[in-house]
């Protein structure tokens, strides 16, 4: 018998089904697309059955494909998208549709809460920040505005857990998931009833799922699951951690001197702590499956998702092109990058597409009649890099703050050489890349090898299934260059929101406050 397992990760955009060995390997991968809806502004949902069936697919065609025997199949682990929703009634059936993470409804009433001291009361219940996509935002949206949904739903479950509930029929959660939907005390490992109290929501309080361990088998793949799927009946189903704790898992971080970061929609910044961060206070806070330590977590919508969007937008023909020449257009990305290095550029990118401070857009500065297509991919590559310095700023600025000495780098530029140097030369620490490329499902099957019993537990799994690959330490000479125009970037901004704050007719206020991050130029 040969020994496999299977992660799910159900992102932003795609449900990745992925197999591997006991030691950590990819032995194959298949993809289907998540079909973002958007029935109003700033309304992002996702349509459960579609996901579901989207990973059926995935499954069969992974099983088929790499000639698995389902046999073989020793467990199988979901990991998803924090935050967000799916409501469900008694047997299963959803509600209305999920809501996705980037969902900003909920934006009045943090706004309201904010206004009237709740939110600062409710801040230092869960101990992290009141965000939009954050599920408790969201249930007492739910609670303003639909209550008939409150009125049919019997469970509150995050992405990954409905995925589960689908494979086997199990009803939970786990600490990771809870600790980012914002209804958790982290400090107890426990739900905030207090939360649910000062919210006037324990209404909701009796419908939220158990919390369990991670690491722990759930149940087993039922028979319908088994017909959809192509599994064996009977196969463990393992609880699972959502996918910004899988990504810190699958890069092997385990101690405070190391930062687990991801490039992708989100810039997303973690750091190891004995107990919970409220100085500089993070976005996200959540246990974390290694010796007790609690995972300090600070996301903003400012990273590679906006050179995706200039690649759909601005590079189609150069895409068209790759394809016919067995490459990708990210390659030509970087290949252009890499030519303007040599040259001075003071073009600037602020990477604001998907959200930006108090709605300053996104958008270029500097550009000249010679500014080339290069010239602007460089200036994106930058620009990502500095919102991933800004938002580390914020997280390594306090009392509270851990002191890491590398970063533990996943998502779509960590596959790319010219743009992770100049995320060392840029955050000024070495950047070391794990082996694998769907770290998120890899989470997830570092959880299920610790739960069928292969390993002690997630440090002893870490230590047999992650190996880092490369590391990039910073250029002196780059990394100059980069500060200096680190400053620049920062007083453009400023001058950016306040101009467009006085174009609406809004107070623009100081700049540390209209982002999450205290930052400085100097």
């Amino acid at each position: 018998m040969r020994e496999r397992l299977i992660g799910i990760d159900a992102g932003g955009t795609m449900t990745k089904v992925v197999l591997f060995d006991l030691a950590g390997n990819e032995l194959g991968c298949e993809r289907q697309p998540n079909i973002m809806l958007l029935p109003h502004q700033g309304w992002t949902e996702r349509d459960p059955e579609r996901m579901w069936s989207a990973t059926c697919l995935s499954i069969r065609n992974l099983l088929e494909k790499t000639g698995t025997d389902p046999a073989d199949v020793v467990a199988v682990a979901p990991s998803g998208y924090g935050g967000g929703v799916y409501l469900v009634e008694r047997d299963g059936t959803p509600v209305r549709n999920g809501l996705v993470s980037t969902d900003t409804r909920s934006i009045p009433i943090i706004e309201a809460w904010a206004a009237s001291g709740l939110g600062r009361q409710v801040s230092s219940l869960i101990e992290q920040q009141i965000w939009p996509g954050q599920t408790l935002a969201i249930l007492a949206w739910m609670k303003a505005h639909e209550p008939s949904t409150f009125e049919r739903t019997a469970h509150v479950l995050s992405c990954k857990d409905f995925l589960r509930m689908r494979l086997c029929g199990d009803i939970s959660t786990d600490p990771t998931d809870a600790g980012c939907a914002g209804i958790l005390n982290v400090s107890r490992s426990q739900v905030s009833r207090e939360a649910f109290e000062a919210t006037a929501m324990t209404g909701w309080y009796g419908k939220l799922a158990p919390v369990a361990s991670s690491t722990e088998i759930a149940g087993k793949v039922s028979a319908d699951a088994a017909r959809a799927t192509g599994l064996k009946a009977g196969t463990p189903v393992v609880r699972g951690v959502y996918d910004v704790v899988g990504c810190a898992l699958a890069t092997g971080v385990a101690q405070s001197r190391q930062l687990a970061a991801v490039a992708g929609t989100f810039s997303i910044h973690s750091t190891l702590h004995r107990k919970p961060a409220l100085n500089p206070l993070p976005t996200i806070q959540t246990p974390y499956p290694v010796d007790g330590q609690i995972l300090a977590t600070i996301a903003t919508p400012t990273s590679a998702s906006n050179l995706e969007w200039f690649c759909k937008t601005v590079m189609t023909a150069d895409a068209e092109q790759a394809e016919k020449d067995g490459r990708s257009v990210y390659d030509v990305c970087n290949q252009m990058v890499q030519q303007t290095l040599e040259k001075d550029s003071r073009i600037h990118f602020f990477p604001f597409l998907y959200d930006g401070p108090r709605g300053a857009p996104a958008g270029f500065a500097g550009l000249t009649a010679s500014t080339t297509k290069a010239d602007l991919l460089r200036a994106i590559f930058e620009g990502v890099v500095f919102a991933h310095r800004t938002d580390l700023t914020y997280l390594l600025t306090g009392p509270d703050a851990a002191r890491p000495d590398v970063i533990r780098l996943a998502g779509g530029p960590s596959r790319s050489a010219v743009w992770t140097q100049m995320f060392a030369d840029g955050l000024g620490l070495p950047i070391e890349i794990a082996n694998g490329g769907e770290l998120g499902a890899k989470g997830g099957a570092i959880c299920a090898a610790v739960a069928i019993g292969a390993y002690s537990d997630v440090p002893d799994a870490m230590r047999h299934m992650v190996k880092v690959e490369r590391r990039f330490e910073p250029e002196p000479r780059r990394a100059a260059a980069l500060a200096s125009k680190y400053k620049d970037y920062i007083r453009a901004i400023e001058t950016s929101v306040q101009a467009w704050s006085k174009s609406r007719g809004a107070d623009s206020g100081e700049f540390a406050d209209v982002i999450p991050q205290k930052v400085s130029a100097a």
